[in-house]
């Protein structure tokens, strides 16, 4: 029997007046934090209580509203943690948290010199043994090679060039080693390529529903937690296997947070 699945998730005691995660100018957005609240509950639930799934909680900081999508920490293979280096001047405050958990932990903690940008496993992740990075909004492409490097495995660097998908979560995500959904109209051609021939089923997502982030999931073995209202998605997933499980987090969508980005698996 597999070792349980390990998240690493941040309750939203502060995440009032998050920064929105979407390009263009900076502006923070309304939230209503009691069901902000109960929405990261009944994620928190579902995951801890029918999904056997092992939670470590991080501090939350008052300031840091965006702590919360944890997804953002950084990218972790094995004991060696690379920690995220953000561009906005307003979440890098979230730098120095993720670096002292990790380290606390008994991580090998690295980071990217300045002035290269990373958001963790928001816009890069493993599919089987394979790291993928999405890069032009959010990361450099030096920061792929940086990554690579650091961590002494290749890496697929991928460019993002629809502005609406400024992570690579929003428009790539693994629901296995062979299955992964996906939105072609996000990639460069190139990209696109590289990943029909490299994800043996890729489940190509409508623009519809890749907008309702049908694209970032949290994938289990079989099971898969789906934001609300991406039915042509849950038939696909549903196909293969995985049972299928709708949440509503609008209240973190409004900052372009989904599922995955508020949990960092361990």
């Amino acid at each position: 029997m597999s070792a349980p699945h390990r998240f690493l998730m941040c309750p939203p005691d502060f995440y009032e007046d998050p920064f929105v995660m979407h390009p263009g100018p900076k502006v923070r957005v309304k939230v209503n934090p009691a069901k902000a609240r109960r929405q990261w509950t009944a994620l928190y639930d579902l995951l801890v209580r029918k999904l056997n799934v092992q939670i470590d909680l991080l501090e939350p900081v008052n300031g840091l509203p965006d702590l919360v999508f944890t997804a953002s920490a950084g990218l972790l293979c094995k004991r060696m943690f690379v920690r995220s280096g953000f561009r906005q001047r307003e979440r890098q405050g979230e730098e120095k948290q993720y670096e002292t958990w990790f380290k606390k932990k008994g991580y090998i903690v690295k980071a990217l010199p300045p002035p290269f940008c990373f958001e963790g496993a928001l816009g890069a992740f493993w599919m089987g043994e394979e790291l993928y990075m999405g890069y032009h909004l959010r990361a450099d492409l030096e920061s792929c090679d940086w990554v690579s490097g650091i961590l002494e495995r290749p890496c697929f660097p991928l460019e993002i060039c629809d502005t609406r998908f400024h992570h690579l979560h929003r428009c790539l995500s693994p629901l296995n080693a062979k299955s992964a959904l996906f939105y072609p109209g996000a990639f460069e051609t190139c990209a696109r390529l590289l990943l029909f021939e490299n994800i043996e089923d890729p489940v190509e997502i409508s623009e519809k529903e890749a907008l309702q982030d049908a694209c970032s999931v949290i994938a289990l073995e079989k099971d898969v937690i789906l934001s609300e209202g991406c039915p042509k998605t849950a038939r696909e997933i549903k196909k293969r296997g995985f049972k299928v499980h709708e949440l509503d987090l609008s209240e973190f969508r409004k900052a372009g947070g989904t599922a995955r980005s508020l949990v960092f698996q361990l």
